[in-house]
Protein backbone atom coordinates (compact mmCIF):
# COMPACT_ATOMS: atom_id res chain seq x y z
CA UNK A 1 0.00 0.00 0.00
CA UNK A 2 1.15 3.58 -0.66
CA UNK A 3 1.83 5.71 2.44
CA UNK A 4 1.62 9.48 1.97
CA UNK A 5 4.57 11.55 3.25
CA UNK A 6 3.51 14.52 5.46
CA UNK A 7 4.90 17.95 4.69
CA UNK A 8 6.55 20.14 7.34
CA UNK A 9 3.30 21.84 8.42
CA UNK A 10 1.53 18.48 8.75
CA UNK A 11 4.37 17.17 10.90
CA UNK A 12 3.92 20.14 13.25
CA UNK A 13 0.15 19.63 13.49
CA UNK A 14 0.56 15.91 14.05
CA UNK A 15 3.02 16.55 16.88
CA UNK A 16 0.59 19.00 18.49
CA UNK A 17 -2.26 16.50 18.39
CA UNK A 18 0.02 13.90 19.96
CA UNK A 19 1.05 16.31 22.73
CA UNK A 20 4.69 16.28 21.61
CA UNK A 21 7.11 19.19 21.85
CA UNK A 22 9.11 19.32 18.63
CA UNK A 23 11.84 21.78 17.76
CA UNK A 24 13.48 22.80 14.46
CA UNK A 25 16.10 20.08 14.64
CA UNK A 26 13.42 17.46 15.26
CA UNK A 27 11.47 18.78 12.29
CA UNK A 28 14.52 18.55 10.06
CA UNK A 29 15.13 14.99 11.21
CA UNK A 30 11.53 13.97 10.66
CA UNK A 31 11.52 15.39 7.12
CA UNK A 32 14.62 13.38 6.29
CA UNK A 33 13.68 10.17 8.10
CA UNK A 34 9.96 9.69 7.40
CA UNK A 35 10.26 9.05 3.61
CA UNK A 36 12.75 6.24 4.16
CA UNK A 37 10.77 4.86 7.10
CA UNK A 38 7.51 4.76 5.16
CA UNK A 39 9.18 3.32 2.04
CA UNK A 40 10.21 0.30 4.10
CA UNK A 41 6.68 -0.02 5.45
CA UNK A 42 5.29 -0.03 1.93
CA UNK A 43 7.40 -3.07 1.06
CA UNK A 44 6.15 -4.93 4.13
CA UNK A 45 2.49 -4.12 3.57
CA UNK A 46 2.32 -5.07 -0.10
CA UNK A 47 0.40 -8.33 -0.41
CA UNK A 48 -2.00 -9.66 -3.03
CA UNK A 49 -5.66 -9.66 -2.09
CA UNK A 50 -7.37 -13.07 -2.17
CA UNK A 51 -9.37 -13.70 -5.34
CA UNK A 52 -13.10 -13.05 -4.96
CA UNK A 53 -15.18 -16.21 -4.57
CA UNK A 54 -17.10 -17.08 -7.69
CA UNK A 55 -19.75 -19.43 -6.28
CA UNK A 56 -21.67 -17.22 -3.87
CA UNK A 57 -25.23 -16.24 -4.71
CA UNK A 58 -26.87 -13.52 -2.61
CA UNK A 59 -30.53 -12.56 -2.73
CA UNK A 60 -32.47 -9.59 -1.39
CA UNK A 61 -34.10 -9.66 2.03
CA UNK A 62 -37.02 -12.10 2.16
CA UNK A 63 -40.60 -10.92 1.95
CA UNK A 64 -42.32 -10.62 5.32
CA UNK A 65 -44.64 -13.56 4.67
CA UNK A 66 -41.63 -15.82 4.20
CA UNK A 67 -39.92 -14.49 7.32
CA UNK A 68 -42.61 -13.56 9.85
CA UNK A 69 -40.15 -13.02 12.71
CA UNK A 70 -37.78 -10.80 10.67
CA UNK A 71 -34.97 -13.23 11.43
CA UNK A 72 -33.17 -13.11 8.06
CA UNK A 73 -31.15 -10.17 6.72
CA UNK A 74 -30.27 -11.77 3.40
CA UNK A 75 -30.50 -15.14 1.73
CA UNK A 76 -27.45 -16.75 0.18
CA UNK A 77 -26.34 -20.11 -1.08
CA UNK A 78 -22.83 -21.37 -0.46
CA UNK A 79 -22.51 -25.11 -0.90
CA UNK A 80 -20.21 -27.18 1.25
CA UNK A 81 -17.94 -30.06 0.32
CA UNK A 82 -20.80 -32.53 -0.06
CA UNK A 83 -19.35 -34.90 2.52
CA UNK A 84 -18.85 -34.76 6.26
CA UNK A 85 -20.71 -34.45 9.54
CA UNK A 86 -22.82 -31.50 8.36
CA UNK A 87 -23.73 -32.84 4.92
CA UNK A 88 -27.35 -31.93 4.24
CA UNK A 89 -27.48 -29.35 7.05
CA UNK A 90 -28.55 -25.81 6.16
CA UNK A 91 -26.87 -23.17 8.28
CA UNK A 92 -27.57 -19.53 9.09
CA UNK A 93 -24.87 -17.13 10.24
CA UNK A 94 -25.26 -14.20 12.58
CA UNK A 95 -24.67 -10.97 10.67
CA UNK A 96 -21.22 -10.50 12.23
CA UNK A 97 -19.65 -13.69 10.81
CA UNK A 98 -17.58 -13.24 7.65
CA UNK A 99 -18.70 -15.11 4.55
CA UNK A 100 -16.43 -14.08 1.68
CA UNK A 101 -18.23 -12.24 -1.09
CA UNK A 102 -21.40 -11.69 0.96
CA UNK A 103 -22.14 -8.30 2.61
CA UNK A 104 -21.71 -8.14 6.38
CA UNK A 105 -23.51 -5.40 8.32
CA UNK A 106 -23.54 -6.39 12.02
CA UNK A 107 -27.20 -5.39 12.22
CA UNK A 108 -26.24 -1.79 11.51
CA UNK A 109 -26.00 0.85 8.80
CA UNK A 110 -22.63 1.88 10.26
CA UNK A 111 -20.47 -0.54 8.24
CA UNK A 112 -21.88 0.57 4.91
CA UNK A 113 -21.01 -1.81 2.07
CA UNK A 114 -18.40 -3.98 3.77
CA UNK A 115 -17.90 -7.29 1.95
CA UNK A 116 -15.41 -9.71 3.55
CA UNK A 117 -12.80 -11.24 1.27
CA UNK A 118 -12.15 -14.26 3.46
CA UNK A 119 -14.38 -16.74 5.32
CA UNK A 120 -14.35 -16.85 9.10
CA UNK A 121 -12.53 -19.92 10.36
CA UNK A 122 -15.74 -21.52 11.59
CA UNK A 123 -17.33 -20.97 8.17
CA UNK A 124 -14.43 -22.75 6.46
CA UNK A 125 -14.84 -25.63 8.89
CA UNK A 126 -18.59 -25.90 8.34
CA UNK A 127 -18.24 -25.85 4.56
CA UNK A 128 -15.49 -28.46 4.69
CA UNK A 129 -17.81 -30.63 6.81
CA UNK A 130 -20.50 -30.49 4.12
CA UNK A 131 -22.72 -27.76 5.58
CA UNK A 132 -24.48 -25.29 3.27
CA UNK A 133 -24.70 -21.62 4.27
CA UNK A 134 -28.20 -20.39 3.36
CA UNK A 135 -28.82 -17.18 5.32
CA UNK A 136 -27.32 -14.20 7.11
CA UNK A 137 -29.35 -13.57 10.24
CA UNK A 138 -30.63 -10.44 11.92
CA UNK A 139 -29.00 -9.19 15.12
CA UNK A 140 -28.93 -6.22 17.46
CA UNK A 141 -27.21 -3.07 16.15
CA UNK A 142 -23.47 -3.71 16.70
CA UNK A 143 -24.38 -6.47 19.21
CA UNK A 144 -24.78 -4.05 22.10
CA UNK A 145 -28.27 -4.81 23.40
CA UNK A 146 -30.12 -7.90 24.58
CA UNK A 147 -33.85 -7.55 23.82
CA UNK A 148 -33.91 -8.01 20.03
CA UNK A 149 -35.52 -4.68 19.17
CA UNK A 150 -32.60 -2.60 17.95
CA UNK A 151 -31.44 -3.78 14.54
CA UNK A 152 -31.14 -1.44 11.57
CA UNK A 153 -33.28 -4.06 9.78
CA UNK A 154 -36.07 -3.94 12.35
CA UNK A 155 -36.80 -5.96 15.50
CA UNK A 156 -36.60 -9.74 15.61
CA UNK A 157 -39.97 -11.05 16.76
CA UNK A 158 -40.65 -14.04 18.96
CA UNK A 159 -41.85 -17.13 17.06
CA UNK A 160 -44.23 -18.02 19.93
CA UNK A 161 -45.86 -14.59 20.09
CA UNK A 162 -44.98 -12.02 17.46
CA UNK A 163 -46.09 -9.21 19.76
CA UNK A 164 -42.97 -10.05 21.78
CA UNK A 165 -39.23 -9.99 21.13
CA UNK A 166 -36.84 -12.81 20.32
CA UNK A 167 -33.96 -11.51 22.46
CA UNK A 168 -30.52 -10.39 21.46
CA UNK A 169 -28.10 -9.86 20.24
CA UNK A 170 -28.38 -13.17 18.33
CA UNK A 171 -32.15 -12.93 17.99
CA UNK A 172 -32.19 -13.89 14.33
CA UNK A 173 -30.08 -16.95 15.09
CA UNK A 174 -32.77 -18.21 17.49
CA UNK A 175 -35.92 -17.19 15.58
CA UNK A 176 -34.58 -18.54 12.26
CA UNK A 177 -34.60 -22.05 13.72
CA UNK A 178 -38.36 -21.98 13.29
CA UNK A 179 -37.88 -21.69 9.52
CA UNK A 180 -38.19 -24.91 7.55
CA UNK A 181 -35.07 -24.26 5.51
CA UNK A 182 -32.60 -23.55 8.37
CA UNK A 183 -31.33 -26.41 10.54
CA UNK A 184 -28.45 -24.90 12.52
CA UNK A 185 -27.28 -21.39 13.32
CA UNK A 186 -24.27 -19.56 14.70
CA UNK A 187 -24.67 -16.96 17.43
CA UNK A 188 -22.27 -14.67 19.24
CA UNK A 189 -22.12 -13.90 22.95
CA UNK A 190 -20.48 -11.05 24.89
CA UNK A 191 -23.01 -10.74 27.72
CA UNK A 192 -25.59 -13.42 27.03
CA UNK A 193 -26.31 -12.92 23.36
CA UNK A 194 -26.59 -16.63 22.51
CA UNK A 195 -28.36 -17.73 25.66
CA UNK A 196 -30.93 -14.93 26.02
CA UNK A 197 -32.59 -15.50 22.61
CA UNK A 198 -32.27 -19.26 23.13
CA UNK A 199 -34.19 -18.86 26.39
CA UNK A 200 -36.90 -16.55 25.03
CA UNK A 201 -37.41 -18.52 21.81
CA UNK A 202 -37.22 -22.00 23.34
CA UNK A 203 -34.17 -23.36 21.49
CA UNK A 204 -30.80 -24.71 22.57
CA UNK A 205 -27.83 -22.32 22.64
CA UNK A 206 -24.28 -22.85 23.85
CA UNK A 207 -21.75 -20.21 24.84
CA UNK A 208 -18.60 -22.34 24.78
CA UNK A 209 -15.58 -21.95 27.01
CA UNK A 210 -13.71 -18.78 26.06
CA UNK A 211 -11.36 -19.65 23.19
CA UNK A 212 -12.74 -23.10 22.38
CA UNK A 213 -14.41 -21.88 19.18
CA UNK A 214 -12.18 -19.67 16.99
CA UNK A 215 -13.31 -16.06 16.59
CA UNK A 216 -11.20 -15.32 13.52
CA UNK A 217 -13.29 -13.51 10.91
CA UNK A 218 -16.07 -12.50 13.31
CA UNK A 219 -16.72 -8.87 14.27
CA UNK A 220 -16.33 -8.57 18.01
CA UNK A 221 -17.19 -6.15 20.80
CA UNK A 222 -14.15 -6.66 23.06
CA UNK A 223 -11.52 -9.34 22.49
CA UNK A 224 -11.49 -10.71 26.05
CA UNK A 225 -15.25 -11.40 26.16
CA UNK A 226 -16.00 -12.39 22.54
CA UNK A 227 -17.57 -15.85 22.15
CA UNK A 228 -19.21 -17.62 19.19
CA UNK A 229 -21.24 -20.79 19.47
CA UNK A 230 -23.88 -23.15 18.06
CA UNK A 231 -27.66 -22.85 18.27
CA UNK A 232 -30.17 -25.49 17.23
CA UNK A 233 -33.53 -27.05 17.99
CA UNK A 234 -32.00 -30.03 19.79
CA UNK A 235 -29.06 -30.76 22.06
CA UNK A 236 -27.79 -33.35 19.57
CA UNK A 237 -27.57 -30.78 16.79
CA UNK A 238 -25.74 -28.30 19.02
CA UNK A 239 -23.23 -31.05 19.85
CA UNK A 240 -22.86 -31.92 16.16
CA UNK A 241 -22.12 -28.33 15.18
CA UNK A 242 -19.73 -27.88 18.09
CA UNK A 243 -17.82 -30.94 16.89
CA UNK A 244 -17.14 -29.14 13.61
CA UNK A 245 -16.34 -25.60 14.77
CA UNK A 246 -14.37 -26.22 18.01
CA UNK A 247 -10.61 -26.47 18.23
CA UNK A 248 -7.37 -24.56 17.92
CA UNK A 249 -6.83 -22.02 15.15
CA UNK A 250 -3.39 -20.49 14.67
CA UNK A 251 -5.00 -17.33 13.30
CA UNK A 252 -6.96 -16.57 16.50
CA UNK A 253 -5.06 -14.63 19.20
CA UNK A 254 -7.91 -15.18 21.68
CA UNK A 255 -7.01 -18.86 22.02
CA UNK A 256 -4.54 -20.16 24.59
CA UNK A 257 -3.86 -23.81 25.40
CA UNK A 258 -7.04 -25.07 23.77
CA UNK A 259 -7.19 -28.84 24.39
CA UNK A 260 -8.06 -31.28 21.64
CA UNK A 261 -11.86 -31.39 21.81
CA UNK A 262 -13.63 -34.70 22.44
CA UNK A 263 -16.33 -35.95 20.09
CA UNK A 264 -19.21 -33.93 21.48
CA UNK A 265 -21.91 -35.82 19.59
CA UNK A 266 -21.04 -38.83 21.79
CA UNK A 267 -21.98 -36.85 24.92
CA UNK A 268 -25.39 -38.45 25.38
CA UNK A 269 -27.15 -40.00 28.34
CA UNK A 270 -30.51 -41.17 29.58
CA UNK A 271 -29.42 -41.52 33.22
CA UNK A 272 -27.35 -39.17 35.37
CA UNK A 273 -26.31 -41.45 38.22
CA UNK A 274 -23.29 -40.07 40.07
CA UNK A 275 -23.55 -36.55 38.65
CA UNK A 276 -23.74 -33.63 41.08
CA UNK A 277 -25.86 -30.59 40.31
CA UNK A 278 -25.77 -27.29 42.18
CA UNK A 279 -28.73 -24.89 42.12
CA UNK A 280 -27.02 -21.50 42.32
CA UNK A 281 -28.77 -19.57 45.09
CA UNK A 282 -27.78 -16.15 43.71
CA UNK A 283 -29.36 -16.96 40.32
CA UNK A 284 -32.88 -17.11 41.76
CA UNK A 285 -35.17 -14.60 43.46
CA UNK A 286 -33.73 -11.52 41.78
CA UNK A 287 -35.61 -8.22 41.90
CA UNK A 288 -36.77 -8.79 38.30
CA UNK A 289 -37.36 -12.55 38.59
CA UNK A 290 -40.72 -13.94 37.50
CA UNK A 291 -41.90 -16.62 39.94
CA UNK A 292 -42.92 -18.99 37.13
CA UNK A 293 -39.38 -18.86 35.73
CA UNK A 294 -37.71 -19.67 39.05
CA UNK A 295 -40.17 -22.49 39.72
CA UNK A 296 -39.72 -24.06 36.27
CA UNK A 297 -35.96 -24.26 36.82
CA UNK A 298 -36.41 -25.76 40.28
CA UNK A 299 -38.76 -28.35 38.75
CA UNK A 300 -36.05 -29.11 36.18
CA UNK A 301 -33.67 -29.69 39.08
CA UNK A 302 -36.10 -32.25 40.50
CA UNK A 303 -36.28 -33.89 37.06
CA UNK A 304 -32.50 -34.25 37.05
CA UNK A 305 -32.68 -35.81 40.52
CA UNK A 306 -35.23 -38.31 39.18
CA UNK A 307 -32.66 -39.23 36.52
CA UNK A 308 -30.13 -40.12 39.23
CA UNK A 309 -28.28 -36.85 39.81
CA UNK A 310 -27.62 -35.46 43.26
CA UNK A 311 -29.10 -31.96 43.40
CA UNK A 312 -28.46 -29.42 46.14
CA UNK A 313 -28.29 -25.65 46.57
CA UNK A 314 -24.89 -23.95 46.35
CA UNK A 315 -23.75 -20.36 46.70
CA UNK A 316 -21.31 -18.05 44.91
CA UNK A 317 -21.68 -14.69 46.70
CA UNK A 318 -19.60 -12.94 44.00
CA UNK A 319 -22.13 -13.84 41.27
CA UNK A 320 -23.59 -10.28 41.11
CA UNK A 321 -20.10 -8.75 41.07
CA UNK A 322 -19.09 -11.03 38.21
CA UNK A 323 -21.93 -9.67 36.11
CA UNK A 324 -21.16 -6.07 36.97
CA UNK A 325 -17.50 -6.62 36.03
CA UNK A 326 -18.58 -6.96 32.42
CA UNK A 327 -19.60 -3.28 32.24
CA UNK A 328 -16.19 -1.53 32.47
CA UNK A 329 -14.56 -4.22 30.34
CA UNK A 330 -17.15 -3.84 27.62
CA UNK A 331 -17.34 -0.03 27.76
CA UNK A 332 -13.64 0.77 27.63
CA UNK A 333 -12.72 -2.27 25.56
CA UNK A 334 -15.35 -1.62 22.90
CA UNK A 335 -14.35 2.04 22.65
CA UNK A 336 -10.68 1.14 22.22
CA UNK A 337 -11.58 -1.56 19.69
CA UNK A 338 -13.49 1.00 17.62
CA UNK A 339 -10.86 3.72 17.97
CA UNK A 340 -8.30 1.25 16.65
CA UNK A 341 -10.57 0.52 13.66
CA UNK A 342 -10.72 -3.18 14.65
CA UNK A 343 -7.07 -3.53 13.61
CA UNK A 344 -6.29 -5.50 16.76
CA UNK A 345 -3.00 -3.82 17.71
CA UNK A 346 -1.12 -6.03 20.15
CA UNK A 347 -2.76 -9.21 18.87
CA UNK A 348 -1.10 -11.76 16.61
CA UNK A 349 -2.99 -13.86 14.08
CA UNK A 350 -5.05 -12.84 11.06
CA UNK A 351 -6.00 -9.16 10.72
CA UNK A 352 -8.92 -8.34 8.44
CA UNK A 353 -7.65 -5.48 6.28
CA UNK A 354 -11.01 -5.11 4.50
CA UNK A 355 -12.72 -4.68 7.89
CA UNK A 356 -10.20 -2.06 8.97
CA UNK A 357 -10.83 -0.14 5.76
CA UNK A 358 -14.58 -0.40 6.29
CA UNK A 359 -14.38 0.90 9.87
CA UNK A 360 -12.13 3.80 8.86
CA UNK A 361 -14.64 4.80 6.17
CA UNK A 362 -17.57 4.32 8.55
CA UNK A 363 -16.04 6.50 11.27
CA UNK A 364 -15.33 9.20 8.67
CA UNK A 365 -18.61 9.08 6.73
CA UNK A 366 -21.25 7.46 8.97
CA UNK A 367 -20.40 8.28 12.58
CA UNK A 368 -23.98 9.53 12.97
CA UNK A 369 -25.16 5.98 12.26
CA UNK A 370 -23.68 4.71 15.52
CA UNK A 371 -26.63 3.64 17.71
CA UNK A 372 -27.51 5.94 20.62
CA UNK A 373 -26.44 3.46 23.31
CA UNK A 374 -23.02 3.12 21.66
CA UNK A 375 -22.65 6.89 21.65
CA UNK A 376 -23.27 6.89 25.41
CA UNK A 377 -20.72 4.09 25.80
CA UNK A 378 -18.14 6.11 23.85
CA UNK A 379 -18.88 9.15 26.00
CA UNK A 380 -18.43 7.12 29.19
CA UNK A 381 -15.22 5.56 27.89
CA UNK A 382 -13.79 8.96 26.93
CA UNK A 383 -14.53 10.33 30.40
CA UNK A 384 -12.97 7.32 32.12
CA UNK A 385 -9.86 7.61 29.95
CA UNK A 386 -9.50 11.34 30.60
CA UNK A 387 -9.99 11.01 34.33
CA UNK A 388 -8.32 7.69 35.10
CA UNK A 389 -6.39 6.56 32.04
CA UNK A 390 -6.96 2.82 31.76
CA UNK A 391 -7.16 2.24 35.50
CA UNK A 392 -10.86 1.32 35.66
CA UNK A 393 -10.50 -1.19 32.82
CA UNK A 394 -7.33 -2.61 34.40
CA UNK A 395 -8.97 -3.03 37.80
CA UNK A 396 -11.98 -4.80 36.25
CA UNK A 397 -9.72 -7.16 34.33
CA UNK A 398 -7.73 -7.84 37.50
CA UNK A 399 -10.89 -9.08 39.26
CA UNK A 400 -11.29 -11.89 36.75
CA UNK A 401 -9.00 -14.48 38.43
CA UNK A 402 -10.85 -13.98 41.73
CA UNK A 403 -14.22 -14.42 40.02
CA UNK A 404 -13.08 -17.50 38.09
CA UNK A 405 -11.79 -19.02 41.32
CA UNK A 406 -15.11 -18.38 43.09
CA UNK A 407 -17.03 -20.48 40.56
CA UNK A 408 -14.25 -23.07 40.26
CA UNK A 409 -14.34 -23.56 44.04
CA UNK A 410 -18.01 -24.58 43.86
CA UNK A 411 -17.51 -26.55 40.64
CA UNK A 412 -14.97 -28.68 42.48
CA UNK A 413 -17.88 -30.10 44.53
CA UNK A 414 -20.57 -30.19 41.80
CA UNK A 415 -20.35 -31.00 38.12
CA UNK A 416 -22.69 -28.27 36.90
CA UNK A 417 -24.44 -25.14 38.15
CA UNK A 418 -28.14 -24.64 37.44
CA UNK A 419 -30.09 -21.35 37.28
CA UNK A 420 -32.60 -19.54 35.06
CA UNK A 421 -31.00 -18.34 31.83
CA UNK A 422 -32.99 -15.14 32.07
CA UNK A 423 -35.05 -14.09 35.10
CA UNK A 424 -38.04 -13.40 32.85
CA UNK A 425 -39.78 -14.58 29.70
CA UNK A 426 -39.78 -12.62 26.44
CA UNK A 427 -40.92 -8.98 26.78
CA UNK A 428 -43.41 -7.20 24.60
CA UNK A 429 -42.12 -5.31 21.58
CA UNK A 430 -42.63 -1.57 21.71
CA UNK A 431 -41.68 1.74 20.14
CA UNK A 432 -37.98 2.51 19.51
CA UNK A 433 -36.02 3.17 22.70
CA UNK A 434 -33.60 5.95 23.47
CA UNK A 435 -30.07 5.29 24.77
CA UNK A 436 -31.21 4.94 28.38
CA UNK A 437 -34.00 2.56 27.44
CA UNK A 438 -31.69 0.41 25.37
CA UNK A 439 -29.17 0.10 28.18
CA UNK A 440 -31.60 -0.50 31.04
CA UNK A 441 -33.74 -2.83 28.93
CA UNK A 442 -30.72 -5.09 28.47
CA UNK A 443 -29.31 -4.94 31.98
CA UNK A 444 -32.13 -6.97 33.54
CA UNK A 445 -31.86 -9.77 30.97
CA UNK A 446 -28.11 -10.38 31.43
CA UNK A 447 -28.00 -10.75 35.22
CA UNK A 448 -27.31 -14.51 35.07
CA UNK A 449 -25.63 -14.70 31.68
CA UNK A 450 -23.03 -11.90 31.87
CA UNK A 451 -20.90 -13.41 34.66
CA UNK A 452 -19.79 -16.28 32.44
CA UNK A 453 -18.60 -14.03 29.63
CA UNK A 454 -16.27 -12.55 32.23
CA UNK A 455 -15.12 -15.89 33.67
CA UNK A 456 -15.18 -17.81 30.38
CA UNK A 457 -17.03 -20.85 31.77
CA UNK A 458 -19.19 -22.77 29.27
CA UNK A 459 -22.91 -22.14 29.62
CA UNK A 460 -25.77 -23.93 27.87
CA UNK A 461 -29.39 -22.80 27.70
CA UNK A 462 -32.10 -25.42 27.14
CA UNK A 463 -35.89 -25.05 27.23
CA UNK A 464 -37.45 -26.20 30.52
CA UNK A 465 -41.10 -25.21 30.34
CA UNK A 466 -43.41 -22.33 29.56
CA UNK A 467 -45.24 -19.52 31.29
CA UNK A 468 -48.40 -18.27 29.57
CA UNK A 469 -47.17 -20.00 26.42
CA UNK A 470 -43.73 -18.36 26.47
CA UNK A 471 -40.57 -20.49 26.74
CA UNK A 472 -38.43 -20.57 29.87
CA UNK A 473 -34.70 -21.25 29.64
CA UNK A 474 -32.64 -23.35 32.03
CA UNK A 475 -28.91 -22.51 32.08
CA UNK A 476 -26.25 -25.08 32.92
CA UNK A 477 -22.72 -23.84 33.64
CA UNK A 478 -19.73 -26.15 33.77
CA UNK A 479 -15.99 -26.29 34.19
CA UNK A 480 -13.75 -24.80 31.54
CA UNK A 481 -13.59 -27.00 28.43
CA UNK A 482 -16.09 -29.47 29.91
CA UNK A 483 -18.86 -28.86 27.40
CA UNK A 484 -19.29 -32.63 27.16
CA UNK A 485 -20.76 -32.83 30.67
CA UNK A 486 -23.22 -30.01 29.92
CA UNK A 487 -24.32 -31.74 26.73
CA UNK A 488 -24.67 -35.10 28.46
CA UNK A 489 -26.89 -33.67 31.21
CA UNK A 490 -28.90 -31.65 28.68
CA UNK A 491 -29.45 -34.69 26.45
CA UNK A 492 -30.77 -36.76 29.35
CA UNK A 493 -33.07 -33.91 30.39
CA UNK A 494 -34.27 -33.39 26.83
CA UNK A 495 -34.94 -37.14 26.50
CA UNK A 496 -36.99 -37.15 29.72
CA UNK A 497 -39.07 -34.18 28.59
CA UNK A 498 -39.69 -35.80 25.22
Amino acid sequence: MKIRIPDRAEIVRTAERAGLEIGPADLDGAELFLPALFAGMELVTEAPAPPPPGDRAVRERPLAEADPCNAVVRRCRVRGSGTGALNGKRIGLKDNVALAGVPLTCGSSFFGHYVPDRDATIVSRMLAAGGEIVAILNMENLALTARGDHSAFGPVLNPHDRARLAGGSSGGSAAALFSEDIDLTIGGDQGGSIRIPASWCGVVGLKPTYGLVPYTGIIGVEPTIDHAGPMARTVADVALLLDVIAGADASDPRQRNVPTPPRYRDARATRLDGLRVGLLREGFGLAVSEPDVDEAVRVAGRDLAALGATVREVSVPLHPIAGMSLVPIMIEGAAQWLSGNHAGVGLSGHHDVALVQAVVAARRDRASDLPPNFRVILLAAQWLQEQYGGEVYARAQNRRPELVAAYDHVLADVDVLLMPTTPMTAPLAGPPRDALGLITGSSDAILNTAPFDVTGHPALSVPCGTSSGLPIGLMMVGRHFDEATLLRIASAYEHKRG
